[in-house]
């Protein structure tokens, strides 16, 4: 029973990234070297798994696509002062604001969901959205469902389609991840190889 549920979950994820809409990655690749050109900052926004997603795809976007990114998840003192002093809801939003964010830069938001003011889901992303919208910022988003508030008010939003609704959790996690490497690793944003695809080469005699 096991080996069978692997195989449909795999199956699923398969036909996850075939339905992938090609054309929003290629504009939000567009976005982001517009971005770098402009001087402007990425952050980035999510919770959960997303959150998580949020620090990895940072990481990517400083070392190999010279992008200046930051997400508040990374400072867990800070994350969690906020959240004592002035409630959960509104530390994203918060963060923004200190963090003087303004027209240049980009807010990116990584969630299954994204956000639901009424179902009180991830309200945090909600007013980070509106706060970035207050400061004339663009906002990115890789999200799963029907895109929640982040496809309503969003600029550039990336849907992870729905192939099993009792797996929509994992396989937009998992997604994010797949479409963040790939856009960072576009030749038109890359400017740093990866360490062991450069040791390959290096290894082949390849410069």
């Amino acid at each position: 029973m096991s080996r069978e549920y692997l195989q449909r979950f795999l199956g699923e994820t398969i036909r996850v990234v075939q339905e992938l809409d090609i054309n929003v990655m290629d504009q939000m690749v567009e976005r982001l070297v517009r971005l770098r050109q402009g001087g402007g900052r990425l952050f980035l926004c999510g919770v959960g798994g997303s959150a998580a997603n949020c620090s990895h795809a940072v990481n990517d976007f400083r070392n190999l696509a010279g992008i200046e990114a930051y997400t508040p998840v990374d400072n867990v003192s800070e994350l969690t002062a906020r959240t004592n002093d002035g409630g959960w809801d509104s530390v994203f939003g918060a963060w923004l604001r200190v963090s003087r964010a303004d027209n240049r830069d980009v807010l990116f938001i990584l969630s299954v969901g994204g956000g639901s003011r009424e179902r009180h889901i991830s309200v945090n992303l909600v007013e980070a959205i509106d706060e970035a919208k207050l400061r004339g910022m663009d906002v990115l988003g890789i999200v799963g469902r029907d895109g929640g508030y982040t496809m309503r008010r969003g600029d550039i939003v990336l849907i992870i389609p729905t192939v099993n609704p009792s797996n929509v959790t994992p396989h937009t996690e998992a997604l994010q991840a797949v479409v963040w490497h790939a856009i960072v690793c576009d030749p038109r944003l890359m400017l740093k190889g990866n360490k062991w695809e450069t040791t390959a080469a290096l290894d082949k005699g390849e410069h």
